[in-house]
């Protein structure tokens, strides 16, 4: 594992600490360049959305009539049916800028998620992981940018 470049990269982003930390549990780290690191970081960010969204659809499940509920389901549909799609094309055609705006959308998907609700969703935790993950992701495209 190339952990200097990790930590270089990383360090370009805002939450370094669990950039370092995503990209060093994943054994495909230890071979990739930084784009491969962003691919690693979408990876990620898949994941985390799986998970919230798991949370999304049991609230909905438990409560049908759960009006943020369903729309969260908008939001990650949208997340899942355009903004990861975008960033992983993307990167496949070093366009970074679009890689980049497709993690920003997943910010902001996740923020309109959680606005909402009022006081924070049952699923906040989850939707704060997304956030942070998708937000690591877009500051890697852009120093690909750079």
């Amino acid at each position: 594992m190339d952990a200097n470049l990790i930590a270089q990269t990383c360090n370009q982003t805002p939450y370094p600490d669990l950039c370092v930390s995503t990209l060093q549990s994943d054994p495909r780290s230890a071979k990739a360049d930084v784009k491969g690191l962003g691919i690693i970081m979408i990876d990620a960010v898949r994941a985390k959305a799986r998970e919230a969204n798991l949370q999304v659809e049991e609230l909905i499940d438990r409560e049908p009539g759960n009006t943020p509920a369903r729309n969260c389901r908008f939001n990650y549909d949208d997340i899942f049916q355009l903004d990861i799609p975008q960033a992983v094309e993307a990167f496949g055609k070093d366009d970074y800028k679009s890689a980049e705006i497709g993690m920003t959308n997943v910010v902001a998907n996740a923020d309109s998620c959680e606005r909402g609700f009022s006081g924070g969703s049952p699923f906040k935790d989850e939707s704060q992981a997304l956030h942070d993950v998708a937000y690591v992701a877009a500051a890697i495209a852009k120093v690909l940018r750079s």
